[in-house]
């Protein structure tokens, strides 16, 4: 087994990929929403992949060929952060370039990497910029690519600076560059460089000489897992977050499978998966009854209790209860939102660039664990409802008053933040041999309480989190029945 205290990734060679066609871009001014990102890390995701039907070097020079043609598409990427002698932090689409790695760990296998509870550390070496703060991008490149030849897989890693680029774009970015790979004359989604938007600001951020720190400890032992929810487990937490005695009144008068309703009722009271797990037939039937209601009866987005919601609002109780927090604590479960759509007029959704917002909810320990899933979830629910146009303006109008970089970490003790999204198009990413085995992370921006939301590799409303918790925080999450009953017993199929 390779030491996570020693190097297992060997780098073999690095270049620097340039776009095919200069850019005629003009400099792209950071918005309100980029700039507070320049503390932040820049943004690790990858994917695992089988191992490819043709050579390495075959291979090597088509990604490079590929990623030249994405950064035609995106030259923003290629090129370099400056600050004006006014203060303000522009993109100059110098065309630069962005780094590209070959490294092998042929002493890897996928059984390695995906069969431990915990998230295994040499994941951390497939990514380039370890532990780099996006103000760095005034030297050196927005982006990376990094391809690591394992023993019987491949995993190919994309760095963005997140002052440039939040999710939405990374995940266009990364989609694109495997839809060129998939061997396609013109892209399906054109990004939009558009700066005529309501984030577009006078206010200059000021920073000490040298730039800035990240906001959070790096040094704090953490331990990271990926835990799995089935399509099912979404839907039965949806439905105690929205009331299921609701649902058995409805459906137990209605002309439907009166076992399935009954079965349903004990899961809802005593754990879903203690009663007849292996039964496929009869959770057919009840996952056949839940979407049948949840279409017919919670269609309003305005006051349904989302599936996602409902899912943060049982994590958040179920680590608020391991962490062991006085009933006077007061606990901050902080989800970032995409506000392209928020906004009026409504944003380009292919907008390249941040356009996100934080969202804290606010309540204490003991009123987390005291009330239901229902109250908890509403809290959550009624907060991203409440965030439309008016709400995001304030929010650009404060932030202007006081200019200040994005304070990402604990502070407290009793804090989580939520980013990432399991809409991402994460396993959109076929380049070419095949869908990914998994998505994973490197090390960038992560504390404790920090939570990555994915969708699941089978698609259809599953979803994996990446939790990163303190070691005896994440050992009481995994004894907290009310949370693991949910939980799948394997984090990936492949």
């Amino acid at each position: 087994m390779p030491s996570s205290s020693s190097s297992v990734v060997n780098v073999v060679a690095k270049s620097t990929i340039f776009p095919e066609r200069k850019s005629d871009l003009k400099p792209l001014k950071l918005s309100v929403s980029d700039l507070p990102m320049l503390s932040c890390q820049y943004i690790q995701k990858g994917i695992l992949l089988s191992r490819p039907p043709y050579s390495i070097d075959h291979l090597l020079c088509f990604l490079k060929r590929s990623l030249s043609l994405s950064l035609t598409h995106f030259p923003a990427l290629a090129g370099r952060l400056s600050t004006d002698p006014d203060g303000h932090i522009h993109i100059v689409c110098n065309d630069e370039g962005v780094d590209f790695i070959h490294a092998k760990a042929k002493h890897l296998s996928i059984h390695y990497l995906l069969s431990p509870d915990y998230v295994p550390d040499c994941f951390k070496e497939f990514f380039p910029f370890d532990r780099t703060i996006s103000y760095s991008g005034h030297f050196k490149p927005l982006a990376a690519v990094q391809v690591t030849e394992l023993n019987d897989a491949l995993f190919i890693s994309c760095t963005v600076n997140h002052a440039v680029a939040d999710g939405t774009s990374f995940w266009h970015f990364f989609n694109t560059f495997a839809e060129i790979c998939r061997g396609a004359k013109r892209i399906s989604k054109a990004p939009c460089f558009c700066r005529n938007t309501i984030f577009n600001s006078p206010a200059v951020l000021k920073f000490p000489p040298g730039g800035p720190k990240v906001t959070f400890s790096g040094d704090v032992a953490l331990r990271e897992r990926i835990f799995h929810f089935s399509r099912e487990a979404i839907l039965k937490l949806k439905l105690r977050a929205n009331d299921y005695n609701q649902l058995l009144t409805v459906v137990g008068n209605s002309v439907v499978d009166q076992s399935a309703v009954e079965l349903l009722g004990r899961q809802c009271n005593d754990g879903w998966q203690t009663v007849n797990e292996d039964n496929d037939a009869s959770n057919g039937k009840i996952t056949s009854v839940l979407e049948d209601w949840l279409r017919n009866n919670v269609s309003n987005r305005t006051t349904a209790i989302s599936s996602f919601q409902s899912l943060c609002a049982q994590l958040w109780r179920s680590v608020t209860r391991s962490r062991k927090l006085t009933a006077s604590k007061k606990t901050t479960f902080r989800m970032a939102v995409n506000c392209r759509h928020r906004i009026e007029p409504r944003l380009d959704p292919f907008y390249f660039g941040n356009s996100i917002q934080s969202i804290p909810t606010v309540a204490t320990a003991g009123e987390l664990l005291s009330r239901d899933l229902r109250w908890c979830a509403d809290l959550l629910h009624r907060n991203v409802v409440a965030h439309d146009d008016a709400t995001v303006r304030r929010g650009i109008a404060n932030w202007e008053r006081e200019p200040s970089v994005f304070p990402l970490g604990n502070f407290d003790g009793a804090s989580m933040t939520m980013g990432s999204s399991p809409r991402f198009p994460m396993y959109d990413n076929d380049f070419g041999w095949g869908r990914p085995l998994a998505v994973r992370s490197g090390a960038a921006n992560k504390f404790d309480g920090k939570i990555s939301a994915f969708p699941g590799r089978e698609g259809n409303g599953s979803v994996d989190l990446e939790v990163v918790l303190a070691a005896g925080t994440m050992e009481g999450l995994e004894t907290d029945m009310e949370f693991m009953q949910y939980v799948s017993s394997s984090s990936t199929s492949v």
